[in-house]
């Protein structure tokens, strides 16, 4: 299925995990995130959304690897402390969010990742799959502070993201092969950003199933893909995040 070459040079890290979990406001209150940083001290702002899931290593991982990338990254935990290993748990977990609150928690997590003196850009990119997908695109809509939104086979049935609002481009990954986020969603995402005059590239990808960037699902990830689509999404950062 893939060039074990690519897939090498993409899998998992083996060594510790590089970045922390930090508090940040929100609305009076606090929430939580797992905050990675370059070596070099200082780059970009970028916030990565879990699957439904939860604030899982993968998650984190992949925050460890932007930081890698030269990027600040923060993946903040939606779900408060719980996550789930099961689907019809994390289901629950996903339809349980208060959506009043994620949208002060999204805000407060970009609030909290500008503020950060590492942080170089006066914008962030945002990034989600499956659930946090969806998360990615509400979050640029609603804040003129995201300067590029990126959106892996998102999905909320209860999250509509306000369009007309979005002033970031958006670069979306799709799967053919996707029960969760059918193509014909995906077209429709793309012929919607159209005719509210966006910035769109949307890809579905053929062959592919949903979560196929997810290295901890051996059974439906793809390396090939992965590492497409991560090459894709720095390029579209480094011009867009400013």
């Amino acid at each position: 299925m893939f060039d074990n070459s690519v897939g090498d040079r993409f899998a998992r890290s083996l060594v510790p995990m590089s970045g922390s979990m930090v508090e940040f406001p929100v609305n009076g209150k606090s929430s939580s995130g797992y905050l990675s940083v370059p070596l070099s001290g200082s780059g970009p702002g970028v916030i990565v959304l879990q699957e439904w899931w939860g604030l899982v290593d993968h998650i984190k991982d992949v925050a460890d690897r932007f930081a890698a990338e030269g990027f600040v990254a923060l993946a903040p935990d939606m779900y408060h402390g719980e996550s789930a290993t099961s689907p019809d748990d994390a289901g629950k977990l996903m339809m349980a969010l208060d959506i009043d609150r994620v949208e002060k928690d999204l805000r407060g997590a970009i609030a909290y990742l500008l503020s950060r003196s590492e942080v170089t850009s006066e914008h962030v990119g945002t990034v989600g799959f499956c659930m946090g997908g969806q998360l990615s695109l509400s979050a640029a809509c609603a804040n003129p502070a995201v300067g590029a939104c990126v959106d892996f086979y998102g999905i909320h049935p209860s999250v509509t993201p306000n369009l007309e609002s979005l002033q970031a481009p958006v670069l979306g990954f799709f799967a053919e092969k996707d029960d969760f986020v059918p193509p014909a969603a995906a077209r429709q995402l793309e012929a919607d950003l159209a005719v509210a005059g966006k910035t769109a590239n949307i890809t579905v990808f053929e062959g592919a199933d949903h979560a196929f960037f997810n290295d901890t699902r051996t059974e439906v990830y793809d390396a090939d893909l992965a590492a497409t689509c991560w090459t894709r999404m720095l390029t579209f950062y480094r011009e867009h995040v400013t």
